[in-house]
């Protein structure tokens, strides 16, 4: 594992990241510092832990909005422009079956999607 220091909000932070993904880990780093500093500048809030629960919560809410129209065109059952397509096989069950097993677990008991 490599090890990388970043800037955030004028912090050093060292993280661990796999050999490979720098770049992925860069991007995620300036989203974060962004949306920290965004918050910051609004200059509502101080506490360096409760801007940084804030930007995580803004941050959580942005992909749990793409998510859906992203596995769709992932899985091939949507196009570039959000269309359904309508091809759909077996495979395509299958792979769809497992995902909705997945979420259900992530979301344990109280959050059953079917």
């Amino acid at each position: 594992m490599k090890q990388l220091e970043v800037q955030i909000m004028g912090q050093s932070y060292l993280l661990g990241c796999p050999e490979g993904g720098e770049q992925r880990l860069l991007e995620a780093v300036e989203k974060v510092d962004t949306a920290m500093c965004r918050i910051r500048d609004a200059g509502k809030v101080k506490a360096r832990d409760r801007i940084a629960v804030l930007a995580a919560l803004n941050l959580a809410f942005d992909v749990a909005d793409r998510a859906p129209a992203q596995a769709l065109h992932a899985a091939g059952f949507a196009k570039d422009d959000g269309t359904l397509t309508g091809m759909r096989n077996l495979a395509d069950d299958v792979r769809l079956a497992q995902l909705l097993t997945r979420l259900d677990q992530a979301l344990g008991e109280d959050g059953r999607l079917l």
